[in-house]
């Protein structure tokens, strides 16, 4: 098998397991259920990981490596508008092209109940950091909003999937989640107390 092909391959069995261990947790997800996931024998699928350990590793290395790559966009640039602008953008694209790896990611700090999945939580506190948060220390609104941008992020990105509209929702996705973070996109009206209202 070539490997760019093999490559996209095991990209999108990484998404996957990623995914199944975002919502079921390691332990309640067996080899089964990612190769079922994926239409792979538990055979075919073992032939790419060896094990479950295996997979698990590699999806956690795949999501480390995609937080680094959203650390070192924004990591140099100052806390501000235009620092949460970029960080949306590299975010965002990333949860279109890996909506399982940004469900996994973004599982341990928008879900207090998920079933933890041992390694995770080093790539969700990544994203709170492209935006400067501190879980501990950060003001209860910038935590909200940064909160609210990731968790905005998280269903539009798996909507965007299940419609087949990842490209066509991109710039409606990175607005929703500006606009969340409580800057206004230029010309965007505000609304009037009688639209509050309503």
């Amino acid at each position: 098998m070539a490997r760019p092909f093999r490559q996209q391959i095991d990209e999108g069995i990484l998404d996957r397991a990623a995914a199944l261990f975002a919502r079921r947790g390691f332990a309640k997800t067996s080899l089964q259920d990612v190769a079922d996931a994926v239409g792979l024998s538990k055979a075919g699928l073992l032939h790419h990981f060896p094990s479950k350990d295996a997979l698990h590793e590699a999806v956690l290395a795949q999501a480390e490596a995609q937080a680094r790559g959203v650390l070192d966009e924004v990591g140099s640039m100052p806390l501000g508008a235009a620092r949460d602008r970029r960080a949306v953008e590299v975010v965002v694209d990333v949860a279109l092209a890996h909506p399982g790896l940004v469900a996994l990611m973004l599982a341990p700090v928008l879900q207090a109940d998920a079933e933890p999945v041992p390694g995770a939580g080093t790539s969700g506190a990544a994203a709170l950091e492209a935006f400067g948060v501190d879980l501990e220390t950060s003001d209860a609104e910038r935590l909200v909003r940064v909160l609210g941008a990731l968790g905005a992020l998280a269903v539009l990105s798996l909507a965007a999937h299940h419609e087949n509209q990842t490209t066509t929702w991109r710039a409606h996705v990175a607005a929703t989640c500006f606009d969340a973070l409580g800057h206004r996109r230029p010309g965007a009206a505000l609304p009037s107390s009688d639209q509050v209202e309503a």
